[in-house]
C-alpha cells in the first residue's frame, strides 16, 4: 500500500554512549512497530563517544500513529542504551510566547515566517516591556501584553511571566532582542526552552550603539549568534551563528541594517530547528540536524 503523502508523522531524538547496535535497535523497533524511516540523520562524536540521532517516521500504510504506545513500546530500548530521548508527534505545534522591547526586526521577521507557513508556530502572545510593539502583534492577530520592568519591579515582572508560561503550557520562550537581563532563577527554570539572539560583537563593543562602536573600530565581519539561555549571559550552548562581510565604505547605520538581517536570519534558522525537534543539548554544546 501507498503510504499517503499527509500521514502523521513522528519524531525520535536520541543521545547515549556510542555502543555497537544502536541503529539496528532502533530501526528493528520501528519495522516492529509497522514504521517506514522518513528521514535519517546520526553523529558518534570522536571526541565524547557520544552518540546522537533523530528519525522521523510514519506508519508504513499512512494510519495514524498512537505516540503514547510507541513511547512504552520504546522504553525497553532506551534503557539498554542509557538514553536521554523524547518522541513526539511532529504535527503538535510548539506553543511559544515572543519577548521583545523596543527593536522590531526579529519580532517582525518571526511573525512574517509564521504567517506564511515557513514556521509552524502557535505564537500564544508577545509580552514586552515597553508598549511600541503592540501594533506588530495586532497586524498579525497575535495578543499582545505589557509587562513594565523597572529595578523594583523587576522580580514581580518575572513572576507574572513565569505564570503565563505555566498556565499557557509554552514550550518556548524567545527572546527577540528583549533587553532585559533573566534571573538566575528563571533561567534554570527556562532551561532548555528559551532562546536568545545577539549580534556577534560581544564581548569586544558592550552597551549602548555596538555597531557605531564596531564602525570606529573598522571591522570587517560582523554577525549574530543565537543560543539557549543560561544564566551564564549569552554563554549558553550555540545553535545557530551568522556571518556578513562588512568593509569601510557602510555607515554606522548601514552596518546596523546589516546586523538586523544577521540577526533574524540566526533567530529564525534556531528557532525552526528547536521546534522540529532537530537540537540536541550536551553540556554547553549542541548538535543541530539540518
Amino acid at each position: 500500500m501507498t503510504r499517503p503523502v499527509d500521514a502523521q508523522h513522528g519524531v525520535l531524538v536520541l543521545s547515549c554512549e556510542d555502543a555497537p547496535g544502536i541503529v539496528h535497535a532502533v530501526s528493528g523497533l520501528l519495522l516492529q512497530e509497522r514504521c517506514t524511516i522518513l528521514e535519517s540523520h546520526q553523529f558518534d562524536s570522536p571526541t565524547s563517544g557520544m552518540f546522537y540521532m533523530r528519525v522521523e517516521f510514519a506508519h508504513v500504510d499512512g494510519s495514524p500513529l498512537d505516540v503514547d504506545a510507541l513511547r512504552a513500546a520504546f522504553e525497553e530500548t532506551a534503557q539498554r542504551f542509557a538514553m536521554d530521548w523524547r518522541m513526539v508527534d511532529s504535527a503538535q505545534r510548539p506553543r511559544v510566547l515572543i519577548l521583545v522591547s523596543r527593536y522590531a526586526h526579529c519580532l517582525n521577521d518571526l511573525l512574517f515566517r509564521n504567517s506564511i507557513g515557513e514556521l509552524d508556530l502557535d505564537v500564544v502572545a508577545v509580552v514586552s516591556n515597553h508598549p511600541d510593539l503592540a501594533g506588530t502583534a495586532e497586524f498579525y492577530g497575535v495578543p499582545f501584553r505589557h509587562v513594565p520592568v523597572t529595578p523594583e519591579t523587576k522580580p514581580e515582572a518575572e513572576a507574572a511571566l513565569l505564570e503565563m508560561v505555566r498556565a499557557e503550557r509554552i514550550d518556548l520562550v524567545v527572546l527577540a532582542r528583549y533587553m532585559q537581563i533573566l534571573s538566575d532563577g528563571l533561567c534554570k527554570e527556562l532551561e532548555g526552552r528559551a532562546i536568545n539572539i545577539h549580534h556577534s560583537m560581544l564581548p569586544s563593543f558592550k552597551g549602548a550603539r555596538p555597531y557605531h562602536q564596531a564602525h570606529a573600530r573598522g571591522v570587517k565581519f560582523i554577525g549574530a549568534t543565537a543560543h539557549y539561555v543560561t544564566a551564564d549571559l549569552d554563554e549558553g550552548p550555540i545553535i545557530e551563528q551568522e556571518m556578513l562581510r562588512v568593509d569601510h565604505a557602510l555607515t554606522p547605520e548601514e552596518l546596523a541594517a546589516r546586523g538586523r538581517e544577521a540577526e533574524t536570519r540566526a533567530l529564525a534558522h534556531a528557532v525552526r530547528w528547536h521546534t522540529e525537534n532537530r537540537v540536541l543539548i550536551r553540556g554547553n554544546r549542541t548538535v543541530v540536524f539540518e
